[in-house]
């Protein structure tokens, strides 16, 4: 006897065997994760634990399809209807892991993301010394489609590198290149600036396999030393701050990956949201609040972030003490010259005869005296005033025409003697 297994009807006639049938629905890992309530590696420990049920019988196995008309519980309370796709941008810092859980305990990207922020998952992977522009969603699906490089989305990525290179030498890499039996898709590169001993490149690429860009650039010499990813596909970086969490308006995530993409996702963008919209500030300008009105309050970064923006109480207001009036420079400026002046002074201008009887003008500087009040004489002895006397004619002294007074004695000379 053959200990090969009877082989069916249909081939023994040498026809194809039926294809396996197929179960409507998607797996309930799936649709566990899709409602947010946690991965799929959870879903899968849960069900193995006996944790979830499906019409009232608990599951042992997650190889089972569940639709809408399915009764999921878990821990005997209703599966949250699924919610609607999000799609939200972070600015990854450098020193973050790219995972959920790091066995080797070093901060990961959810472990900065605000504490109210759905659960999210990334698309894609950026090392752990990468930073800019990274994809969050809460659709696992969309997730998956995203980062397929058949999508053929561009990453782009600004580098800088130590070391020196020729342009023609970057235009090589967009036929491809093989570095240790690793086929690399083609690559653009431009060579934008040098700077001291390092050069500044921008790169795009399709693929986005582990560390390519650091290894074709040491392919080529050069040793990268930042890398910032500055778009991913239609969605940019922009002006969003390191560290921001910032959601896509629903319109623009329909919009830029279209229905193909969406229909290969299974994204639902008409589903219900279980909270308001993520805003930030830094996001780019399509996915910015509206400006404030004026007088408006500004909510805080976490909640903003979290897209709660509830309103709070307002404090009381502290009573403000009236303010000092404000003086001007120039009027403080003259108190203090006439504190170092002293008292006024007045001005009296005349003139006044000297011996030869010609005019001279004259100042006098006098202290004003103050008035108790208007139309009263003031106090204390009264200052006579100074006034000029006209001019008088002074006598001739007697003597010949042409003497001069002696020095000496006081009298006359004589008129000098040939």
């Amino acid at each position: 006897m053959s200990d090969q297994p009877p082989k069916s009807a249909s081939a023994r006639r040498g026809q194809k065997p039926p294809p396996a049938k197929r179960h409507p629905g998607e797996r309930i890992a799936k649709a566990m994760a899709r409602s947010g309530l946690c991965s799929r590696r959870d879903a899968e420990a849960w069900i193995a634990a006996g944790r979830v049920s499906v019409n009232g019988e608990a599951l042992t196995s997650p190889a089972f399809n569940v639709t809408e008309r399915d009764d999921i519980r878990v821990d005997g309370a209703p599966l949250a209807r699924r919610e609607r796709t999000r799609l939200f941008l972070f600015h990854k810092p450098r020193g973050l892991v790219t995972t959920a859980r790091d066995p080797e305990g070093r901060p990961t990207i959810f472990d900065a993301l605000p504490e109210n922020a759905p659960r999210l998952v990334a698309v894609g992977r950026l090392d752990i010394n990468t930073e800019g522009l990274l994809l969050l969603t809460n659709d696992g699906g969309l997730a998956r489609i995203l980062e397929l490089p058949a999508t053929g989305w561009l990453r782009r990525y600004r580098v800088r590198a130590h070391g020196a290179v020729e342009q023609a030498a970057l235009d090589r890499l967009a036929e491809g290149v093989t570095i240790d039996g690793v086929a690399y898709a083609g690559i653009e590169a431009k060579l934008d600036r040098a700077q001291g001993a390092n050069v500044w490149l921008t790169m795009g690429l399709r693929e986005g396999k582990n560390r390519e860009i650091k290894r074709v650039l040491e392919h080529l010499g050069l040793s990268v030393n930042r890398l910032i990813r500055v778009s991913f596909g239609p969605f940019q970086l922009g002006e969003l701050e390191e560290g921001a969490l910032a959601e896509l308006p629903t319109r623009i995530v329909r919009e830029q990956i279209g229905p193909r993409l969406a229909r290969e996702a299974g994204a639902d963008f008409d589903a219900p949201l279980r909270e308001k919209p993520t805003k930030t500030r830094g996001a780019p300008a399509h996915s910015r609040p509206a400006r404030e009105r004026p007088g408006a309050r500004r909510k805080d970064h976490a909640s903003a972030v979290a897209g709660v923006g509830r309103r709070e109480a307002a404090p009381p207001r502290e009573e403000r003490k009236p303010e000092r009036k404000r003086r001007y420079f120039a009027a403080l400026r003259a108190e203090r010259d006439e504190a170092e002046r002293g008292p006024r002074k007045r001005l009296e201008r005349g003139a006044i005869s000297d011996r030869k009887g010609r005019e001279i003008a004259v100042e006098r500087f006098q202290q004003a005296e103050r008035k108790e009040m208007r139309g009263m004489a003031p106090r204390g002895p009264q200052k006579r005033r100074f006034e000029p006397q006209p001019p008088q004619a002074r006598p001739r002294p007697d003597g010949p025409r042409g003497s001069k007074p002696n020095r000496r004695g006081g009298g006359r000379r004589g008129p000098k003697r040939g």
